[in-house]
């Protein structure tokens, strides 16, 4: 059996993260399986569908690196194709009018379907009242979400229908549809949800929660994708970091936890420095270009001082975001002070001459090398006779405004010998109008 998946959002809003480890799972699958992967879009919700939902659900899919094979096929346009299935069981006496609307006589029996990660599931559509007869068609003409999902994974031919286990109260009802179809069933495999740490479900309240959040905070997708798979499955070894290519070799549904999910961002953050640390800096280069835009800092920096900056940043670097924050000196035309590093300057008002000496011999130096810089900072210490760090950490927190940076010499190399006497400068007129 040639395996057929496919995932289906409703371009209702972004990509959710939980949605997007379902594409993921489905994707994997497919890839693992050698199968097909479709896209289909269900938007037959046409008041709250919008283009640009979907334009934003497929760019999210593209920077993920889940690719399909089929699609994306647009449920909107395929009505007239619901609409003669309806007709057929209206015509077997398999459904009936009622106002306007198709319902289909739902059978008064026991359904079993073997779930492929919970198990054998039975529904006793006899014994519940929740299985009225169904309405399959609305009185506007549109088909329900039940009955046009069961018509296309029947006519693409879906070999398995994996989702998340809030579809479980769905499937009998389109059991009872295939069944008066006289569709093949497929398999399914009901996914865990992915809860908060507070065990709530994930919501906006807890941090972000689509996918295009997690591109605009600086993650990189391959960090994302891996750290979706292990939100209810694990590899060989219970490895952490498994890049996406090994994730094919070794995913399997049948191995997919049936408990809920944690999300743990903390955790995310872990994966991402790792990618981090051994992506190529050209390409952070291009991805921190981006976010740099969105920021208003464009033309700020040049690209070959981006590279040296994300060289210098990148193996402390929780997220790209954290650059912008970390680096905001180097984009900002003043330096802004968080509350200890003013408390450091403003402890020492001697700091002020300090400064304004320690730039003066920088501004003079003709090449701004990090050994060169090093050398006046260290022949001024040794002039004062004072220990390093009475000098070196002011000097860091004058030229960034935090208490914690890189190496402070190859740091002002990175930041150019303007910007940095620019900064010295301004320490010492910032010192002298607090020391008051």
């Amino acid at each position: 059996m040639s395996v057929r998946v496919r995932f289906a959002p409703s371009p209702t809003g972004s990509l959710h993260i939980g949605s997007a480890r379902t594409a993921l799972f489905n994707w994997l699958f497919a890839r693992h399986e050698k199968g097909t992967f479709i896209l289909r879009v269900e938007d037959t919700d046409l008041l709250r569908s919008e283009e640009s939902h979907m334009k934003t659900i497929l760019d999210s899919l593209e920077w993920l690196g889940l690719d399909w094979d089929e699609g994306p096929i647009l449920q909107s346009s395929r009505f007239e194709l619901y609409d003669d299935f309806a007709k057929k069981l209206l015509q077997k006496d398999l459904a009936y009018l009622d106002e306007g609307a198709v319902r289909l006589r739902m059978p008064k029996k026991k359904m079993v379907v073997k779930d492929l990660i919970h198990g054998e599931m039975v529904f006793d559509l006899a014994a519940e009242a929740q299985f009225e007869d169904l309405v399959i068609t609305k009185s506007n003409g549109t088909p329900t979400y039940n009955f046009a999902c069961v018509v296309d994974d029947a006519l693409m031919k879906i070999t398995h229908v994996i989702r998340g286990d809030d579809h479980i109260s769905n499937t009998p009802k389109q059991l009872a549809i295939y069944e008066s179809l006289g569709f093949p069933i497929p398999l399914f495999a009901h996914i865990p949800l992915i809860l908060g740490e507070d065990r709530s479900r994930l919501s906006k309240r807890t941090g972000a929660t689509s996918i295009t959040e997690f591109r605009d905070l600086g993650y990189l997708p391959e960090a994302i994708v891996n750290y979706l798979a292990l939100l209810g499955w694990s590899p060989k070894n219970n490895r952490e970091v498994v890049p996406p290519k090994e994730l094919i070799e070794e995913f399997s549904i049948v191995k997919v936890n049936k408990n809920a999910a944690i999300f743990n961002n903390d955790k995310l953050d872990w994966i991402n420095l790792q990618y981090m640390k051994t992506a190529e800096t050209k390409r952070l280069v291009a991805l921190t270009r981006s976010l740099l835009e969105k920021e208003g800092y464009a033309g700020r920096v040049s690209e070959a001082q981006l590279e040296e900056v994300l060289t210098l940043f990148k193996t402390r670097l929780k997220t790209l975001r954290e650059l912008l924050d970390m680096g905001r000196f180097l984009f900002e035309e003043k330096v802004t002070y968080g509350e200890e590093a003013a408390k450091e300057l403003l402890g020492n008002p001697k700091l002020a001459s300090d400064f304004q000496e320690i730039s003066s011999r920088l501004e003079k130096l003709p090449s701004f090398e990090t050994e060169k810089i090093e050398e006046v900072i260290r022949g001024y210490i040794a002039e004062k006779n004072v220990p390093a760090k009475e000098i070196i950490h002011p000097v860091r927190v004058a030229v960034t405004g935090g208490t914690v940076s890189p190496g402070l010499f190859e740091l002002l190399a990175v930041t150019g010998k303007e910007k940095t006497v620019k900064n010295l400068r301004f320490a010492v007129e910032w010192i002298t109008s607090h020391s008051g």
